[in-house]
C-alpha cells in the first residue's frame, strides 16, 4: 500500500450558508490523501499503473467550483468522485479549509476532515 498526498490545493470558491458568501466568495485550501497499491507502478515506472495526481487535483478543483452551503458536503462530493473515477483508491482523507472565515473573530481558518474507505 502506498500514499499520495496533495497539500494545500488553493481555490477561490463560493461555499457557505450566508447569502453574501455565495456572492463574494472566499479563499479555500484542500488537502487530499489517498491510499492505493503501488507495487505495479514501482516496477513498471508507468503512469497508467498508478493514481495520477493531476486527475486528483482536477477532481478537487471541479468540485470546489460547485457551490455548497457546508464544507462537509463539498468534501463528500470529492470523496465520491475519487472512488467513482479511480478504482484503485482504497482510502481517502480530505480536509477542506475556509481561510479567514466570517465568524466574528480573528480566526485563520476553519477546517473539516473526513476519511472514507472503499466498501
Amino acid at each position: 500500500m502506498g500514499i499520495i498526498k496533495l497539500k494545500n490545493i488553493r481555490t477561490f470558491s463560493y461555499h457557505g450558508c450566508l447569502v453574501e458568501e455565495g456572492k463574494i466568495g472566499s479563499d479555500y485550501s484542500v488537502d487530499l490523501e489517498i491510499k492505493t497499491d503501488m507495487r505495479k507502478s514501482m516496477e513498471t515506472d508507468e503512469l497508467e499503473d498508478t493514481v495520477d495526481y493531476v486527475h486528483l487535483n482536477k477532481i478537487v478543483e471541479e468540485e470546489m467550483a460547485i457551490r455548497s452551503k457546508l464544507l462537509e458536503h463539498v468534501a463528500h462530493r470529492i470523496v465520491q468522485r475519487v472512488f467513482k473515477e479511480i478504482a484503485s483508491v482504497s482510502t481517502i482523507s480530505v480536509a477542506v479549509s475556509k481561510l479567514n472565515p466570517p465568524i466574528g473573530g480573528d480566526v485563520e481558518s476553519v477546517t473539516i476532515v473526513i476519511e472514507e474507505y472503499r466498501t
